[in-house]
């Protein structure tokens, strides 16, 4: 529970979230894991300091690595980095990885991904759990790629967690979203009816060294065309475990950057702004809802509910109208 205003707990939180921040500006890579870390667990300080953080930010390109479980995505972002250090650029990685039942923690982690970076300041690689959040990603994904983004990393690269063909809120949560596909992988019209490639800036056909994957890639490519009512994504060939295609792929992402910055309409930002907004509102009206008081409401109108005494909506707006009559309370 917080603090009043102003109060000491919320002094101790500004005073630990100034501290974090600064060091992590200065290139202090283990106070920006601590940040993470408390920006993964929604602590006070990771409100405080994402206050702080936030208008630093908006300067990275983030770019959303998606696609279904053997396309390859760990081992093309690795290819990635790769070539982006040896281009002398900055790059992190957000890598969403399932979670485990019992901890609630990443099951895949950093120590296992990519370890010829691990000493490598101008990359840095964090892995978060889903912690059963559907989409692909983790809820607090955004939030992260901020962070990152404001420290001063180039290039945000986020790996979605790859549970099938309805990870799309990687298009909302990035500039450029890649979606991946291996040679031969099962019916591409039904992969596309399912919604992930309809969300794709750029299509990458992984394990390019495999038998089909010039015929999937063309089946893709007349599949796509045209779609949205315009030309649609560019379908490229890759072989991320031998780094073909992946100069290519970098080149067509930086691309897709640079149209961005001539686009004046913004609507890739102003969609992640409000998927941003309306996550911050969903989490303030649920931890209101755990309030002693709200609670109290919250479940005597389930059990009415449950009775079948009162319909959910009218449940809903009662608990609604208390929330906002309770804010106006406490703002006085």
């Amino acid at each position: 529970m917080s603090s009043p205003a102003g109060g000491p707990a919320e002094t101790r939180w500004t005073a630990r979230a100034t501290e974090l921040c600064g060091a992590a500006l200065s290139g202090d890579r283990r106070s920006l894991a601590k940040l993470l870390t408390a920006v993964e667990n929604r602590t006070p300080v990771a409100e405080a300091a994402l206050r702080r953080l936030y208008p630093l930010s908006g300067r990275a390109h983030l770019v959303g690595i998606t696609g279904p479980p053997g396309a390859g995505k760990s081992t093309l972002v690795a290819a990635l980095v790769g070539e982006l250090r040896s281009a002398g650029r900055t790059v992190a990685v957000v890598a969403v990885d399932p979670s485990s039942p019992i901890t609630g923690g990443a099951i895949l982690g950093d120590r296992v991904r990519m370890q010829a970076y691990a000493g490598d300041r101008d990359v840095f690689i964090r892995s978060m759990a889903a912690r059963g959040h559907a989409g692909g990603l983790a809820s607090t994904t955004g939030a992260a790629c901020s962070v990152l983004d404001a420290v001063g990393f180039e290039i945000v690269m986020i790996e979605t967690v790859g549970t099938g063909q309805s990870e799309v809120e990687v298009a909302a949560a990035a500039d450029t979203t890649v979606v991946l596909e291996a040679p031969e992988m099962g019916d591409e019209v039904q992969a596309i009816k399912a919604g992930l490639l309809e969300v794709a800036d750029l299509v990458v056909v992984n394990k390019g060294d495999r038998p089909g994957a010039q015929r999937t890639a063309s089946q893709l490519r007349a599949m796509l065309a045209g779609r949205r009512g315009q030309p649609g994504p560019a379908v490229l060939i890759t072989t991320a475990a031998t780094g073909a295609g992946v100069p290519e792929l970098l080149a067509a992402i930086d691309a897709r950057r640079a149209q961005g910055a001539l686009d004046d309409d913004g609507a890739t930002r102003l969609a992640r702004a409000e998927a941003e907004v309306r996550g911050a509102l969903a989490d303030r009206i649920g931890r209101s809802l755990e309030d002693a008081a709200m609670a109290v409401a919250s479940e005597a109108a389930v059990r009415a509910v449950a009775a079948h005494e009162v319909d959910p909506y009218t449940a809903a707006d009662e608990l609604l109208a208390g929330l906002i009559g309770s804010g106006r309370k406490d703002s006085k």
